[in-house]
């Protein structure tokens, strides 16, 4: 299927080519201005959002408006489009590497733990000996491979380029995008809107230094490859050319199941979405993710699964909790609350347009119908699991590239099949250039009300996906404070802290044990803030000699405690201030990002 605009005027002059490179370059250096002027020492609870200068925004919306400009015509050269995504994604992906002096997300720093790992003990390990952490060890694929990079470029941890992966894992999925929409128009404008849409859409923040970002750009280069050679007229074509795509999907199948949980299932699922469509009933795409998905889960996984199938048994259609407890634990103050519901919004409005998008274009609602099912065939795994709390939104994002493609059809003019319209679009055109039409319906609503709306999704990205800074970046001192601690803790130590937030938080969890109380019944956390350094004087004594146990409390800590309703701010300052008190407890580092306190191992009266 074909899908055009009007067909293009006369071919335009060098300098009417080259104009939508004033406001891309205008917006890269007001954002180039706008890193040089930010100040992240302070974060508050809006995130990153408080801290940038008015230049980041207004470049955003240079960036958004000459992107539109660019796209809805016709005789722009399709590279430019390119590059105003290229840049979208350098504004809205690299911002963050680039002010901050360390990586985000304790859950980063715990990959790179796991790597750490890998290549310390040079080989895989049992709960025996690993405890929980052997869940990494049964879907090892993208830590062995971060192994095997660490090593080629000869660097001594991931923490190196791992603040750069959401940049990576991006583009990583430019490519297959740009294959999908292209399997269902030629209509430049919706493929690039489409592409537009969805990375700003994408606030979920799994494109971190995490398998599943990985996973999920082998789960969408499937796809693509899915929808582009396996339809009835790619079979039509041969089948020694079929058996070769058949090995390549099967290699991206294999990558994925080693390496995510969840992502084999999201995949096995859209297939057999496609399946139902006649024009992809080629069951051999389903049949090899499900059989090497049990073979993994059989094999290599059965012990982490036989341990969580009772609970996974239990989740299976209770879709209400599955959903109520998609949204973790509930956020407190303005910020916090102001940036979770621009997250939710932004989600909204991009599903809203979609709907809209099928409404509205009928062309595409039959032609790209298998496109439609691939986008809600993630739903009904609301009905199988919460996923620790996160399955409402990783069902958002798998179902984003379909969402966003017809969200772009909303915003866009009424597509037509080449085939079928193309007498009456040349017709219509010459008819419109005749009597002066197309210079009104340039800048009418149709330009403005679209504009608008790519502009508050693009916005709305910034808190969307910023807005939990405070929480998710660790500052040098942090980093040095907890990397003092491992460097001094002897094997068989205990590290307590409040929570997990905080870089580094699973170094050594072959060698050292962790407790974190806020993960504990609500009862012993009252105990702990009623009587805080006897409590946890208790809670450490088991440790034996030369083991130590130590008492970690960061700014990372207080920051995700305070934002998602866990104790107060006042709350953990009198448990540090009652640790400092304490003849139980001596002080071995402190910093302006946090404490560190040693139990001592003989002598003196609780308090």
């Amino acid at each position: 299927m074909t899908d055009r605009s009007d067909p293009p005027p006369a071919r335009p002059g060098r300098r009417a080519l080259a104009w939508p490179g004033v406001p891309l370059l205008v917006a890269l250096a007001l954002w180039a201005y706008a890193m040089r002027h930010t100040d992240v020492s302070r974060l508050d609870d809006y995130g990153l959002v408080s801290t940038l200068p008015p230049t980041f925004w207004a470049g955003l919306a240079v960036l958004t408006t000459g992107f539109w400009f660019t796209v809805r015509d016709a005789r722009r050269p399709g590279a430019w489009s390119a590059a105003y995504v290229l840049g979208l994604l350098v504004m809205e992906r690299a911002t963050q590497a680039v002010l901050y002096p360390t990586p985000l997300y304790a859950w980063a720093w715990k990959h790179e733990a796991v790597i750490d790992h890998l290549l310390t003990a040079g080989g895989l390990q049992t709960a025996d000996q690993v405890g929980d952490m052997a869940v990494y060890d049964q879907w090892p694929g993208f830590f062995a491979a971060q192994a095997a990079l660490q090593r080629l470029l000869g660097v001594d941890s991931a923490a190196m380029f791992m603040a750069w992966w959401p940049l990576v894992s991006s583009l990583m999925l430019l490519l297959p995008l740009l294959l999908i929409y292209r399997t269902f128009t030629e209509d430049r404008r919706l493929i690039w809107s489409a592409v537009w849409l969805f990375y700003v859409g994408n606030w979920v923040g799994q494109d971190y230094f995490s398998p599943q970002s990985v996973a999920y750009a082998l789960h969408v280069g499937v796809l693509a490859v899915v929808l582009r050679r396996f339809g009835r007229s790619a079979v039509r074509r041969g089948r020694p050319r079929q058996a070769v795509w058949t090995v390549v999907i099967t290699v991206m199948i294999v990558a994925i199941v080693i390496s995510h949980q969840l992502t084999p299932g999201m995949l096995a699922v859209c297939l057999l979405a496609l399946c139902l469509s006649r024009r992809y009933r080629d069951w051999v795409p389903l049949v090899t993710t499900v059989v090497i998905f049990l073979a993994w889960c059989l094999t290599a996984a059965l012990p982490f699964l036989s341990a969580a199938m009772p609970d996974m048994i239990r989740s299976i259609g209770d879709v209400g909790a599955n959903v109520e407890t998609g949204y973790g634990a509930t956020p407190t103050g303005t910020g916090a609350i102001a940036t979770s519901w621009a997250a939710r919004l932004l989600s909204g409005s991009v599903l809203l347009l979609a709907a809209v998008g099928v409404l509205r274009q009928r062309v595409l609602r039959h032609r790209a119908r298998p496109l439609l099912l691939v986008a809600a065939a993630p739903l009904p795994m609301f009905a199988a699991s919460s996923y620790g709390s996160e399955m409402i939104f990783r069902v958002l994002l798998f179902m984003l590239p379909g969402a966003a493609f017809f969200a772009a059809a909303a915003i866009l003019p009424k597509v037509r099949t080449l085939a079928a319209d193309a007498d009456a679009a040349a017709q219509a055109a010459g008819n419109r250039q005749a009597t002066g039409l197309a210079k009104v319906r340039r800048w009418g609503l149709g330009t403005w009300v679209p504009l608008a709306a790519l502009l508050g999704g693009t916005l709305a990205f910034v808190p969307a996906y910023s807005g939990k800074d405070r929480i998710n970046y660790f500052p040098p001192q942090e980093v040095a404070l907890v990397r003092q601690l491992f460097d001094q803790a002897p094997d068989g130590s205990l590290v307590v802290a409040a929570n997990r937030n905080y870089p580094d938080a699973y170094a050594s969890y072959w060698s050292v044990d962790h407790y974190w109380f806020l993960d504990d019944a609500r009862s012993h956390v009252d105990r702990i803030v009623s009587r805080p350094a006897a409590t946890l004087a208790s809670d450490m004594a088991g440790v034996e000699r030369p083991a130590r146990a130590y008492f970690l409390l960061t700014q990372g800590q207080l920051a995700n405690s305070e934002m998602n309703g866990q104790l107060t701010r006042a709350q953990l300052d009198r448990i540090q201030r009652s640790v400092a008190a304490s003849p139980r407890f001596e002080l071995v580092a402190e910093n302006g990002a946090g404490w560190l306190y040693v139990l001592k191992q003989s002598g003196g009266a609780e308090r």
